[in-house]
């Protein structure tokens, strides 16, 4: 199969057209507005519908209703924005409706600055609105993964009934690469038996609802969405390893720094630094029992997490992941600025070091 040079945000939203997306209501923010700009060309061609909305919020709002009727409904933006999202994110959760939500990470707090950034790992993969609820979270280290996660994201939201956010710092979405279009391995999917599209033979409406004002009713609704979010740790939770096998130092890092990585690696093993790298795939559920078997084999001594964030942020999920088996130190940058294989080499040697 012959590959074509692409830009990351247009091919994401390729990758939506591909996947079947019905409907795609969204805002322009930099650094992933080329995503919308491709649908409103493109989505009127297929005979789908593209809206600029008005605001962030009034987009996210347009995909409950347009989910809640049964339509592959999908929202796409950049850090600020999808915050704004936030209050319809948990009403899509708490309706337990299916819906795709891309986020091309900048640089915060605040509106930051338009370079990449991996800030809104705690966003994602806590909730950033209210309530107990759960996003599956996938994060592509490159364009092929990205077009990939977001046809699959859509197989996975309608499986589940529950949002599913791809992940991607600023950096995936503004770089070039050849990739292959190639057919998603597609699920075995449930009827949409839920969905608002009128009684049509049915003796009841559907309603679609998160309010439940008795609080033991909402006790067992919370309760079940445990039961769902259990099934998706169960099936949905993914990883990748590279030179692990012999591995004393352990780097974690997930998206673009990830990438960067694997230099380091080559440079460290040159320099006689046994490293390899475990790489989250799904940021939730979190690969927490993969990395904490790794972490408990006799030759890995130290950990070092790799992140485009000030303080760390994966890192928390790593340190429950590790449960003190070996000490783990950080590397990072904030605000658009890229950790380097110089430096990740220098604060391997030094964790590694450190740990003897």
């Amino acid at each position: 199969m012959e590959k074509e040079l692409w830009k990351g945000n247009e091919a994401i939203a390729e990758a939506a057209i591909r996947a079947g997306c019905d409907c795609f209501f969204g805002y322009p923010i930099t650094p992933q507005s080329e995503v919308p700009e491709y649908l409103s060309l493109h989505m009127p061609q297929h005979g789908k519908t593209f809206v600029q909305a008005e605001s962030e919020v009034a987009a996210i709002n347009m995909v409950y209703g347009a989910a809640g009727s049964g339509m592959r409904a999908m929202t796409s933006s950049s850090s600020p924005g999808v915050s704004l999202k936030q209050e319809g994110i948990t009403y899509l959760a708490g309706a337990e409706l299916p819906a795709v939500i891309v986020n091309c990470m900048r640089g915060g707090p605040g509106l930051g600055t338009i370079q990449p950034a991996q800030g809104d790992y705690f966003q994602a993969t806590r909730g950033g609105g209210n309530g107990d609820y759960r996003t599956v979270v996938l994060a592509p280290s490159n364009i092929q993964e990205a077009v990939d996660f977001v046809q699959e994201a859509f197989d996975i939201a309608d499986q589940y009934r529950n949002p599913v956010v791809v992940l991607a710092d600023g950096l995936i979405g503004q770089m070039m690469e050849p990739i292959e279009w190639h057919d998603v391995p597609k699920r075995k999917l449930p009827a949409k038996d839920w969905a608002t599209t009128g009684r049509k033979g049915r003796d009841h409406h559907n309603i679609i609802n998160s309010l439940y004002i008795d609080p033991n009713e909402c006790d067992d609704f919370n309760a079940h969405l445990a039961k769902k979010y259990q099934l998706i740790k169960e099936n949905e939770v993914r990883w990748d390893t590279k030179d692990t096998d012999d591995a004393e130092l352990l780097i974690t890092a997930y998206g673009t720094p990830a990438r960067i990585v694997l230099t380091a690696l080559e440079q460290l093993r040159a320099a006689g630094v046994k490293a390899g790298l475990f790489r989250p795939i799904s940021l939730w559920p979190f690969p927490e029992k993969p990395l904490h078997d790794l972490a408990g084999q006799s030759h890995i001594k130290a950990i070092l997490d790799v992140e485009m964030s000030i303080d760390g942020q994966m890192i928390d999920d790593v340190r429950l992941g590790v449960e003190g088996q070996k000490p783990i130190s950080y590397l990072g940058h904030a605000g658009g600025v890229i950790p380097t294989v110089d430096e990740m080499v220098e604060a391997g040697k030094k964790a590694l070091k450190e740990a003897e």
